[in-house]
């Protein structure tokens, strides 16, 4: 099979400026993701969409990663990243000559995915891709989840969930780590979940997602240990 790998990394972050390439224990984020995907063997090419010079030039500092400059239209708070996912496939399908059975989205937001587990990814959406056209990660968790029903008014969202933690069923949350989408079922759906898609669960530390700055403590935290654990 041959993937497109597309990590999605507009220059626009109201929350963290420049949010893509803000620097997690000295190095950019975005540099977390491209060193991690080069090192999963597999047929394809890696490219980074962007709108902004500055990541762009981040991007092209590792060997291998391509560039699609991003249009405008589609770099803008409202924009959807299966937009500009689908806007990447147009332009190498058009400049490659080729065709990509999936896409791969990685989102340069979550610093800690191991290349074994997207190793491990790949593995599973070609073994069960007769049966589903996407595959997300998920992470675990048996949080006690409340909504809020009117000013001040909260109920449990499963009330007759047990009370101890560890009784509970457990329930799975959209990390965004991942995604893999067949390329027909994306330009279909404009989705990356496609027609039918499956899950597969990964450690919650890689699963951690850089919204906010106390995720950046979190990340740096985790990766500081990561590497000595390492040394």
């Amino acid at each position: 099979m041959k993937f497109l790998v597309v990590i999605p990394a507009r220059g626009g972050s109201k929350g963290i400026p420049l949010k893509n390439i803000y620097p997690i224990n000295g190095k950019p984020l975005l540099l977390y993701s491209l060193e991690m995907i080069r090192r999963v063997e597999f047929d394809g090419d890696i490219i980074v969409s962007t709108d902004s010079g500055q990541i762009k030039e981040v991007a092209l500092s590792v060997p291998g990663i391509e560039v699609v400059d991003r249009p405008q239209s589609l770099s803008g708070d409202k924009a959807s990243t299966e937009s500009a996912l689908l806007h990447a496939l147009e332009v190498m399908e058009a400049e490659k000559g080729c065709r990509y059975d999936a896409v791969v989205t990685l989102q340069a937001t979550s610093p800690l995915r191991k290349p074994e587990t997207v190793k491990m990814c790949f593995g599973r959406y070609e073994r069960d891709r007769e049966k589903y056209d996407a595959l997300l990660t998920l992470t675990e968790t048996r949080a006690d989840y409340w909504v809020k029903e009117g000013a001040g008014h909260y109920r449990r969202l499963y009330p007759d969930a047990p009370r101890r933690r560890q009784d509970r069923e457990p329930i799975y949350i959209e990390n965004s780590a991942l995604y893999i989408t067949d390329s027909q079922s994306l330009k279909e759906t404009g989705s990356v979940l496609g027609h039918c898609v499956n899950g597969i669960v990964i450690p919650e530390s890689e699963g951690v997602d850089i919204n906010e700055p106390v995720d950046i403590l979190i990340a740096e935290e985790l990766l500081k240990e990561e590497k000595k654990q390492e040394d």
